[in-house]
């Protein structure tokens, strides 16, 4: 997979960040580059976290390691690392990364869906 070096620097740019939210909960971003291997074939490792008010993960995108398919026994598990966990004990599921701007964008998804739930 090759990923334009545009959309790289994109990500690689929110290196560090943290974006703090109402009610104490916080979203940070590690980005660096790595060697690009079958594992993380866009030459890049990430975790975008994000937590709540007790500092506790309540998600998290990520590529640190690989995960299973569930549910389907017949379905190949993926070669690339792109996963996502919803709590601390889930132990993730894979996550089809195709540029930046949408792992980006999926992330920040998932937080309103959090922030909404929890109203």
């Amino acid at each position: 997979m090759e990923i334009d070096d545009h959309s790289l620097q994109y990500l690689l740019d929110l290196h560090g960040e943290e974006i703090h939210y109402e009610k104490g909960c916080v979203a940070r971003f590690k980005v660096v580059r790595t060697e690009i291997t079958l594992e993380r074939p866009h030459g890049i490792s990430y975790s975008l976290t994000f937590h709540g008010p007790d500092g506790r993960r309540v998600m998290g995108y990520d590529n640190a390691h690989s995960v299973e398919h569930r549910g389907s026994r017949f379905k190949k598990n993926p070669i690339a690392h792109d996963h996502w966990h919803r709590g601390k004990i889930d132990k993730g599921r894979p996550y089809t990364f195709t540029t930046a701007e949408q792992l980006v964008a999926d992330f920040f998804d998932e937080i309103a869906r959090i922030l909404e739930g929890s109203e």
